[in-house]
């Protein structure tokens, strides 16, 4: 299991992810002037997502023979998961855990960088094993 995290193919993965995290992350802070904390992360998380297929397809999983449109459907799919998971940690954080620390000073940027950096490792397993099959 953590041999497939040892891979030049993960290491790509983080690669094109870290971009996609970077257009997620800033994005939010940019859908964040018009919109509220939440749905800024939901529609981000959306704008990262697309970044994130485009160049897991053309970098990470060039191989696939899977259908664009089959592959399409399972990284959705995996990305709901992620997506869940994202929300559900950046507003732990954001209203629960890091004022209850006493944190106050970037309270949303520290949630929602924690939020998208969590499911890495679960988005690379599914993406491997159903998106880019």
């Amino acid at each position: 299991m953590i041999q497939q995290f040892l891979s030049r193919q993960f290491l790509v993965f983080l690669l094109t992810g870290g971009t996609a995290a970077a257009v997620n992350f800033g994005s939010r802070i940019v859908y964040n002037f018009w919109l509220s904390f939440s749905y800024s992360v939901i529609l981000a998380y959306i704008t990262g997502m697309i970044t994130a297929f485009v160049l897991a397809k053309l970098f990470v999983f060039k191989e696939s023979q899977q259908s664009v449109h089959r592959s399409i459907t399972f990284f959705i799919l995996v990305n709901l998961v992620a997506v869940l998971q994202t929300w559900v940690i950046s507003m732990g954080l954001a209203y629960y855990l890091l004022p209850s620390l006493g944190i106050t000073s970037f309270v949303k940027e520290l949630s929602h960088a924690v939020g998208v950096v969590i499911p890495v490792f679960t988005s690379y397993i599914g993406h491997k094993r159903w998106s880019f099959r």
